[in-house]
């Protein structure tokens, strides 16, 4: 707990192993950790530390080997495929650093394909909108530059209203001024409209805007700091 704040997710000794004898691989070994509501989160750490593996065990795309994880005070670790399912449906949004945009679709119907409001045109037009899309939504993936894919993929989550966004390397595949813009949507996202933002990556600068900031090795947390001074993603060099 931090303060009297009740954790939106919470992990306790998540352990996940890959392979056997020798060759076993603990990506992750005995993680614990609370995320709060609104909350700007950072993950940081080099490839093979277990960072993205934890991310998709927060957002219940892989199972672990032991510990649990709980959600809004409820236990998903035991949840079976279908339970699963609904759980990032109704509560996940994810953004991921290859985009992960259907070709044949066009900017509107990709947000509106994994939305749970895609019956309601409103709302995926509002978010449209917000996210600086509306004159692209007749446009087709392979008509847009780098940063506006990735700028429809946090739309594609935000569409069905999630509650936590988690984010794999988001600027990853972009260049320097691209990611920086998409930084400041995620922080606008956060400070403004109070999503929940968990950000994966190994850019050691982009914690400084992070509420939080853990660190991680080996499938260890190794570090965990509260910034004091958070820096606007606006300043944030690399």
């Amino acid at each position: 707990m931090q303060g009297e704040r009740q954790a939106l997710l919470r992990a306790t000794d998540l352990v996940k192993v890959y392979g056997f004898g020798p060759s076993e691989v603990r990506a992750l070994d005995g993680v614990s950790l609370d995320i709060y509501e609104g909350e700007l989160f950072v993950i940081l750490g080099s490839s093979g530390s277990g960072k993205s593996t934890l991310l998709n065990m927060l957002g219940g795309m892989d199972r672990p080997d032991g510990g649990h994880l709980f959600f809004d005070g409820r236990e998903v670790t035991g949840f079976r495929d279908r339970d699963m399912t609904s759980y990032r449906k109704k509560n996940i949004g994810f953004v991921f650093q290859s985009f992960n945009l259907i070709a044949e679709l066009t900017v509107r119907e990709n947000v509106a394909l994994t939305a749970d409001t895609s019956k309601n045109p409103k709302i995926i037009d509002e978010t449209l909108e917000m996210m600086g899309l509306w004159e692209k939504r007749d446009n087709y993936p392979a008509q847009l530059s780098g940063g506006q894919q990735q700028r429809v993929s946090i739309a594609r989550a935000l569409a069905k209203n999630s509650r936590l966004l988690l984010c794999d390397e988001p600027t990853g595949a972009l260049d320097y001024e691209t990611g920086k813009q998409i930084l400041i949507q995620l922080e606008e996202l956060c400070r403004v409209h109070g999503r929940t933002v968990v950000i994966v990556t190994h850019t050691q600068e982009i914690g400084r805007m992070a509420d939080r900031v853990i660190r991680m090795r080996n499938g260890k947390i190794i570090s965990e700091t509260v910034n004091d001074t958070i820096v606007k993603a606006e300043s944030i060099e690399w």
